[in-house]
């Protein structure tokens, strides 16, 4: 059974720790938090050992087989960054919260030092998790879609707060990104529009238009001014053969022949009720990938798939901000 820990004990790493304490492959030994209060009230509720820094517990001899670091910070990625290296440092497997940063620098750092000291290293991209994904990227992969033309993202949900002026697109959608990117591959080149909401003072609304090294084309739509209580997320897939719609991430997917009227319909598949369920999806998955000893390189949703994403979201904010199509840098 693996040992694991959990760094930054906030409504997400809570998360993550019923996670973990609900697999029947881990345990759950550690929690860290600078707020003490979250650390004890943490490790009270998982019957885990608090500790108040990363050095506390790396110098406590606590035996940690892999770590979540849950932090936050600007733009919900500012905090990962010193946590991250502290753990892969010490060779510890690090499975990280979404964006990887918001510093593209910082993201950098991560992933060499990670490939470095050949730990492994994923981020909670939950949305690639889901059956409906895997069910429709396997379709695709079988030539049932053909030629992949285009690639539909609206996600959007009703978030009032305000920070950075890019907190929404920087926040948000390294996860429509990543789910884009996890059936056209790399995104070659960018255009986007961004429009703030009525009384906002940040860009909470984003059109931005992709073009993909596979030539493959895709809208994404994103708001913080938008939801309710269906209608978050929706992704269409539109090939040469056929088409694949997925509603709210994993409620229900739908595929389309382009030749036929035979339509091919699933209703929660795999059991998967609403986007809550991600979350047990995504972290079952790293919990495998560690227990198997997955290669580093071979990680679903590794750090270095994170890193594309964040490019992604700079080019698509150095297009707004120059009014010209942009390409997106290398890795």
């Amino acid at each position: 059974m693996l040992q694991v820990g959990i760094v930054g004990l906030g409504g997400i790493g809570n998360n993550h720790a019923r996670c973990y304490t609900d697999n029947r492959h881990a345990k759950l030994v550690a929690v860290c938090d600078i707020i003490r209060e979250r650390a004890d009230k943490a490790a009270a509720a998982y019957g885990a050992q608090a500790f108040y820094s990363v050095r506390q517990m790396l110098k406590s001899g606590i035996r940690l087989d892999a770590c979540s670091v849950t932090t936050a910070g600007i733009e919900n990625g500012g905090d990962h960054y010193a946590p991250t290296m502290e753990l892969l440092r010490a060779r510890i497997p690090v499975l990280g919260e979404k964006p990887i940063s918001n510093d593209v620098a910082k993201a950098r750092r991560m992933v060499a030092l990670a490939k470095k000291q050949r730990v492994r290293y994923g981020i909670n991209l939950n949305h690639r998790f889901t059956p409906a994904a895997v069910r429709a990227r396997e379709w695709l992969d079988e030539g049932r879609l053909g030629e992949l033309n285009i690639v539909n993202m609206t996600m959007w949900i009703n978030n009032p707060n305000e920070s950075s002026p890019w907190f929404h697109i920087r926040a948000l959608h390294p996860h429509s990104l990543d789910v884009m990117r996890y059936f056209a591959g790399n995104v070659e080149r960018v255009q986007a529009f961004f429009k703030k909401g009525k009384g906002r003072k940040i860009w909470s609304n984003v059109q931005a238009n992709l073009l993909f090294e596979s030539g493959a084309i895709g809208p994404l739509t994103g708001s913080y001014d938008a939801g309710g209580s269906y209608g978050l997320e929706t992704l269409e897939l539109v090939g040469s053969a056929g088409r694949v719609i997925i509603n709210e991430a994993c409620e229900r997917l739908a595929l389309y022949p382009r030749f036929s009227k035979e339509v091919e319909v699933y209703e929660h598949l795999g059991g998967m009720i609403g986007f809550a369920d991600t979350f047990p999806s995504r972290i079952g998955a790293w919990i495998d990938d560690v227990r198997k000893k997955t290669p580093p390189s071979k990680v679903d949703a590794k750090a270095e798939d994170a890193l594309k994403v964040q490019l992604v979201i700079e080019a698509i904010i150095k297009s707004w901000e120059t009014g010209t199509v942009v390409a997106v840098g290398g890795v």
